[in-house]
């Protein structure tokens, strides 16, 4: 369990196909203590829950391997990583953290795409799309997580939806470099997901 609090950027330092291309073992580097980072922790990468299977130090820098099965790179961006490929990382929430952001599982429900970015003086704003099965759980002053980020809904237009970030988050997150055409993970608020559950069962 996460909250959408990024707490280091990463970079992706090697991908290595396993089983016939259906895994990748990634290799991801980042500022985190090694002794800090336990194999089978959970650690959010770009919003993406995954297990750590390996850790180590290469050119005084902490390093961690995960695996992405055939339906995680299907479904996220984790399929497009390649080397020196940037990402948000969060590790898992502890009982007596603070609740910064909301609550996030770290199962994506799918890829938005950026449709336009205007940078303003005091914020960025960002236009993105998602699945149309998506949409109906996105609403006005909401909650969604994108790569891993909380953020609150500021508009929504049909399949479209807007959130404005600060400098702050500019600077500490992948969402400095986030250009039109670029996807990302999207998870829906689990509130919105079991809201929309009661109302179909009527």
């Amino acid at each position: 369990m996460f909250t959408g609090i990024v707490t280091d950027m990463g970079t992706v330092l090697s991908v290595r196909p396993l089983a016939q291309g259906q895994l990748h073992r990634l290799k991801i580097g980042c500022s985190y203590d090694r002794a800090t980072i336990a194999e089978g922790a959970s650690i959010a990468c770009s919003g993406v829950c995954m297990t750590v299977v390996d850790t180590g130090e290469e050119d005084g820098r902490t390093w961690f391997a995960v695996d992405a099965a055939a339906e995680t790179l299907r479904l996220t961006t984790v399929g497009n990583w390649k080397r020196d490929t940037r990402i948000n990382l969060e590790r898992a929430l502890k009982i007596g953290d603070e609740l910064g952001g909301h609550i996030v599982s770290g199962h994506v429900d799918g890829i938005a795409t950026v449709v336009s970015r205007d940078d303003l003086p005091d914020m960025a704003r960002f236009v993105l799309r998602v699945p149309p099965l998506l949409s109906r759980f996105i609403a006005q002053k909401g909650s969604v997580a994108l790569d891993g980020v909380s953020l609150t809904v500021n508009e929504v237009r049909d399949d479209d939806f807007s959130v404005l970030i600060i400098p702050h988050t500019l600077h500490v997150t992948t969402f400095g470099k986030l250009a039109v055409g670029d996807g990302q993970n999207i998870e829906i608020d689990t509130m919105a997901r079991y809201a929309a559950r009661l109302v179909e069962r009527g």
